[in-house]
Formats: structure tokens, C-alpha cells, sequence
């Protein structure tokens, strides 16, 4: 674990090297040898012992000098590989020569023809697997965590644009009469609103929460993506002319057939995400501290249970708590368990750090803040008290890796005689989810396939005319950027056959 450096530190650092690549471009354009000799920029974080116990962000975001140093890191290749890792095909080469000359707004403005998000997506997209890993600096370092920062960059131009006051809302073509109804407004369905409501169509986002943004206000949390800049991204669509009506769960105050019959919409796109959750089917997990990762974080992210008598839903206290996982959200469960007050913090994990899914900035941040990896285990039965029914502990195995699995990734095996007890009093389980069930289960004319994932053609349509659908609700778990893209898809293939109408 690399040893922590102050934002400062980093800050007097940038203006030192940004001085010094300002006089080299005064005397000649910048070299591929001269910019691969410029250092990467570090993200200036919050110290590490003190923001463990805040819900403030944690990543601050780089200063003026770090994005411009950073951009002329670019090498400005022509054939572009990293926009072909990106889902929405943000034209990257292009935003990045604008920040590397100071020329925010125009840089922004690029990134927006295709993303409405970059400052959700700078912050939470794996960009290291997908426009970082196909970054032609990163392979010739061999190390693709030395690539151009790109997701950093993103996020520094949507936030400087947003400081500054430089939003713009974007235009909007003549109305054509058409209604579109998007059910859901996680990214997917975000982002369907905003193209098709920028060809002109009447669009109505319907919401079963109170708040819209879905897994970006329930499921991530504010340490990582404040609330404010997702409210700010919907306010934007609003202003675009987007409707929203919240507190609807279509499939039970209404069904699709409903909003496409009776209040006369043009098309559909479901886009209700993964919001089933994963156990182990173990014995002892109803026992009371036992939470799925979904519940423990909406009650913290989307109903502020911290703020403690304020918020209208309380947490579970706990001294000691076990995540069980590997992946983002394992993370993300097991830092709010700290800003909740826990003394002691553990990830249970059947593998090894090598092959936990998450992202290596999140598996670092949380060992910096405190939280404790138990690599090679994992939990065969929850142990509770008889008397009042709460969690006391995990009995656990220990494994070995075997042969690699169907993913590529070595398969944990189990060791014999190796059963131990991990004392705590409260258990999460990260184990990922399945599709939102709900609009399947009471539109049998939408298929899904053997896992509940809804099955759609190559334009996002599904079997149902005049439904499309995409985002978690289709692939099942997936990223916000991934969702963005199924999103795009289907936005276009609605526009397309409205146009015929």
C-alpha cells in the first residue's frame, strides 16, 4: 500500500511541472518522447484515518495544473484506440487536446455530444477496463494503470464547467408529437430521456423511488458520488423538458400494457436495473445484523441513515461487521461501514486480491482507510443467539486455488477441516444481484432469458412491440458507462422507428 500524499503536496508538485512543460511548448510542440517523460498526475484524496469517518468524497478531484499536465500525457494517436474501449464512444482524443491547452468549456462540450454524465462517469466508471486499458501509453508502459487519466479528466472539465457556471442545457429538436415513456432513472434510462427528448420527442421518466438517479443515488455511495451532481445532471433534463413522476412502480401502479394503451405513449424503454439481491442460502441468514449489500446502502445513500434523528429509516449499529464479496459494491458496503461507526471492519473473499473484481483505486482506498481483507475464505453458516436472535459471528472455511474457472479466474477450493469462527455482529452480503423481476413477472409478452435478464435484439428491442429495454435490467450487474451504452442504443433505434410513424 503506497503511503498517502497530501493534496497539497501534489498540488505545489503540479504547479512545479506545469511551469515546466508551459516553457517547452513556448519553444516547440511537445514530443512522444516528451510526453511519455511526463509524470502522471496522482489523485489527490482525503487523509485517510480522518475521511474514513466523513461521508464527504473522497477522491478531490485534480487542480487546473494536474488536468493540463495530465492531458499532455496524450499521445493524440490517430487511430484512437481508446475511444473504441468506450461504450458511448466519447470522441477522447479530442476533449483531451482541449484540456492540455487550458480550453475547458470546448473540452466538456466534446464529451457531452455523446455522454450527458462525464461528471458521474469521470467518477465511477472502471475506465482502467475499458478506455484506459486500450490507451496506447498504457501498453507502452506496459502497466495499463499508467495510461492517460482519462475518467480524471472527464471529471475535472464536467466539474470545472459546473463551478463555473458554464452549463449549458442542450438544444432540443421541433416537437413531433411522439410520447416516450422511460420506466426507470438509473443511467440507462437517464440517458434515453435525454436522446430522445433532444429529437423532439415528449418524454415522461417514471420512478418507483422518491429521488431519481436510481443505483447512482441508492446504491453508490456520497463518498463517491455526491448526490448533488447526480440532482444537478437530472435538473438538467428537466430543463430539457424531460417530466419525471416519481413514487410509480410500473408493474404495480401500473403496467407497461397500461402506459402504452391508456396513457398513450409511443414507445417504451424499461431500464429497472438489477435490484434483486444474491445470498448465500446458508443456514443462520435471517438471523437479525444480516443484510443484503442493496439494503444496507439505499438505507445510507438514498435515506441518509446517518444522520441520526433526522433520517426517516435508522442502521443497524455494529461494532464489528463481516462483508462478504469481492466486487465494488463489497467495497462500497464495507467503507460506509465504517462512516457508520463500526470499530472493525472485514471483507471475506474465497479468492485471492488478484482476482477480487472490484477496482484496484477502490481495494486501496478501503485498506487505507482501515478496512481488513480476509483473502481464501469463505462463510458455510451465520451464527446467531438464541435468545435474541442477532448475529455473533460467521463460521468460515479457508480455500486454496485451484484450475482456472469458466471466467478465467482461479477457482477457490475448499480445505478440508480448515472451519473457524470470525466473531461479529453484523453480516453483509455482496454478492451481486439479478434483475429486477417485477416488470417480467407482469408483462408476459416481454421474454427474459434462464437468469430473468430480459432478452433484446441488437437495437435493444424486445419481444413486445413498442418496448425497448437495457442497463442492468438486460445484462444483469454491470457498470454505469456499460447501462449509458445499452441506452444510446436503444434511444436510437426508438427515435429511428418513431421517425417512420
Amino acid at each position: 500500500m503506497a503511503e498517502h500524499i497530501s493534496a497539497k503536496q501534489l498540488a505545489d508538485s503540479a504547479v512545479a511541472e506545469y511551469n515546466i512543460i508551459e516553457e517547452k511548448i513556448k519553444n516547440a510542440p511537445l514530443t512522444n518522447k516528451d510526453r511519455m517523460s511526463i509524470p502522471l498526475q496522482v489523485m489527490p484524496t482525503g487523509e485517510p484515518k480522518v475521511r474514513a469517518r466523513q461521508m464527504g468524497e473522497v477522491a478531490l478531484g485534480y487542480t487546473r495544473e494536474q488536468a493540463v499536465i495530465e492531458a499532455n500525457r496524450c499521445l493524440q494517436c490517430k487511430n484512437k484506440p481508446c475511444v473504441n474501449g468506450c461504450p458511448v464512444n466519447v470522441q477522447i482524443p479530442e476533449f483531451i487536446a482541449e484540456v492540455a491547452k487550458g480550453e475547458f468549456k470546448k473540452a466538456v462540450d466534446i464529451i457531452k455530444q455523446t455522454n450527458l454524465l462525464p461528471a458521474i462517469c469521470g467518477r465511477v466508471c472502471p475506465q482502467e477496463k475499458q478506455c484506459q486499458s486500450q490507451c496506447t501509453l498504457g501498453k507502452a508502459n506496459k502497466d495499463v494503470e499508467k495510461a492517460v487519466c482519462i475518467g480524471r479528466l472527464e471529471r475535472f472539465v464536467a466539474d470545472w464547467e459546473r463551478d463555473n457556471n458554464q452549463v449549458t442545457v442542450p438544444s432540443v429538436a421541433a416537437p413531433t408529437g411522439k410520447k416516450v415513456a422511460v420506466i426507470g432513472s438509473g443511467p440507462a434510462g437517464l440517458t434515453v430521456a435525454a436522446d430522445c427528448r433532444r429529437a423532439g420527442h415528449e418524454v415522461t421518466v417514471f420512478e418507483a423511488f422518491h429521488k431519481a438517479g436510481g443505483v447512482m443515488v441508492y446504491g453508490i455511495p456520497e463518498f463517491r458520488l455526491p448526490k448533488d451532481i447526480v440532482a444537478k445532471e437530472v435538473e438538467n433534463l428537466k430543463a430539457m423538458g424531460v417530466k419525471f413522476e416519481m413514487n410509480t412502480l410500473v408493474g404495480r401502479t401500473a403496467s407497461v400494457e397500461q402506459i402504452l394503451s391508456e396513457k398513450g405513449f409511443d414507445a417504451a424503454f424499461v431500464g429497472t436495473g438489477a435490484g434483486l439481491p444474491k445470498f448465500f442460502n446458508i443456514p443462520g441468514e435471517n438471523y437479525i445484523g444480516v443484510f443484503s449489500a442493496n439494503e444496507y446502502l439505499t438505507r445510507a445513500n438514498l435515506m441518509k441513515a446517518y444522520e441520526k434523528g433526522v433520517a426517516d429509516t435508522p442502521f443497524y449499529e455494529a461494532k464489528t461487521v463481516v462483508v462478504c464479496g469481492g466486487g465494488n459494491v463489497a467495497m462500497d458496503a464495507a467503507r460506509m461501514a465504517l462512516r457508520l461507526g463500526a470499530e472493525k471492519v472485514y471483507v471475506v473473499y474465497r479468492r485471492t486480491r488478484t482476482e477480487m473484481p472490484a477496482r484496484r483505486e477502490e481495494v486501496d482506498h478501503a485498506e487505507e482507510e482501515g478496512v481488513e481483507f480476509r483473502f481464501l475464505e469463505n462463510p458455510v453458516e451465520i451464527l446467531g443467539s438464541a435468545e435474541d436472535g442477532k448475529v455473533t459471528g460467521i463460521r468460515a472455511l479457508s480455500y486454496e486455488l485451484g484450475e482456472p474457472d469458466a471466467s478465467g479466474r482461479r477457482r477457490p477450493v475448499e480445505i478440508k477441516g480448515s472451519e473457524h469462527d470470525i466473531p461479529c455482529d453484523a453480516v453483509i452480503v455482496a454478492l451481486g444481484n439479478n434483475s429486477n423481476p417485477l416488470i417480467p413477472r407482469t408483462t408476459p409478452d416481454i421474454h427474459t432469458d434462464a437468469k430473468g435478464h430480459i432478452t433484446v435484439d441488437t437495437a435493444q428491442a424486445t419481444s413486445m412491440p413498442r418496448v425497448w429495454a437495457g442497463g442492468d435490467i438486460v445484462l444483469g450487474a454491470a457498470t454505469v458507462i456499460l447501462a449509458m451504452g445499452e441506452g444510446r442504443k436503444a434511444a436510437a433505434s426508438i427515435n429511428a422507428y418513431l421517425s417512420k410513424q
